[in-house]
């Protein structure tokens, strides 16, 4: 057991912490995603809610941003729903995440479906500081790099070197990506942030700061669900309330039609 890991949690989620523990420790059925797919796909529906409160107008066009995509899931979805004329660049910087993000497309997506999406390797937080760049999406999708404590919580090797810098440092690295991601969407478009964490520095610490440093430029939008639990700035999916949904914090955004961000 790492104290430093049970002291932060405990601190945060108190008597609660000890069911939400045991929780994340179960093994939880994966739901089958089919919709518009040559073969299912495997994800907890925390997801599928998720990446469905992306919104898109029926008509028109334009290019979607799912910045950080890899291993896949959440684009499939996005992808399965995607109108005529708009185009999905599914990206992640890292090599080996794009290389199975790719094969997970090509295995699911129909032709003609996976003609509407790229795959893309750039920094999408230095993407953010090129001025041209800007206001080129009509929606942004950022599911961040997270603490995972799922994931760390079963692996003795994460759990033993976690300490309370970690949530700290991952919150400075989302930061950086929302903000860039902000800047990127176009003026009325929808921000989707997504993480799969349970730190509310890494959540609602996170999201926060864009209405901080935007200020009227940001417009609240609250999630397309009603699952999970109402935070400050969105929603969060927890097991150990949501019948084994997520851990899943989704807050939605939408820039203002009349933005003058440069």
């Amino acid at each position: 057991m790492n104290k430093p890991f049970e002291d932060y949690y405990r601190k945060h989620y108190g008597q609660r912490w000890e069911g939400l523990r045991k929780s994340l420790l179960e093994e939880k059925p994966a739901f089958p995603f089919t919709a518009g797919l040559k073969e299912p796909y495997f994800l907890n529906y925390a997801s599928v809610l998720a990446a469905f409160s992306l919104t898109l107008p029926a008509q028109g066009g334009g290019e979607i941003l799912d910045a950080c995509a890899a291993p896949g899931g959440k684009t499939l979805v996005i992808a399965s729903a995607l109108p005529p004329g708009f185009r999905l660049i599914a990206n992640d910087i890292s090599g080996e995440r794009r290389r199975r993000l790719s094969d997970v497309l090509d295995r699911h997506l129909p032709a003609e479906k996976r003609g509407q999406v790229s795959v893309s390797g750039f920094d999408a937080a230095a993407l953010g500081g090129r001025e041209s760049e800007r206001n080129r999406f009509a929606a942004v999708l950022l599911d961040a790099p997270c603490s995972s404590e799922a994931h760390v919580i079963r692996d003795p090797a994460a759990l033993g070197a976690w300490t309370p810098a970690r949530p700290r440092f991952l919150a400075r690295r989302q930061w950086a990506l929302l903000s860039a991601a902000f800047l990127l969407l176009s003026p009325g478009g929808v921000l989707l942030y997504v993480t799969c964490s349970l730190s509310p520095e890494e959540n609602d610490g996170v999201a926060g700061k864009l209405p901080e440093k935007y200020g009227e430029e940001v417009l609240f939008d609250v999630p397309a669900f009603e699952e999970g639990e109402k935070t400050r700035y969105g929603r969060i999916m927890l097991p150990d309330r949501g019948s084994g949904l997520g851990p899943m914090y989704v807050a939605r955004f939408r820039k203002s039609p009349r933005a003058s961000l440069p």
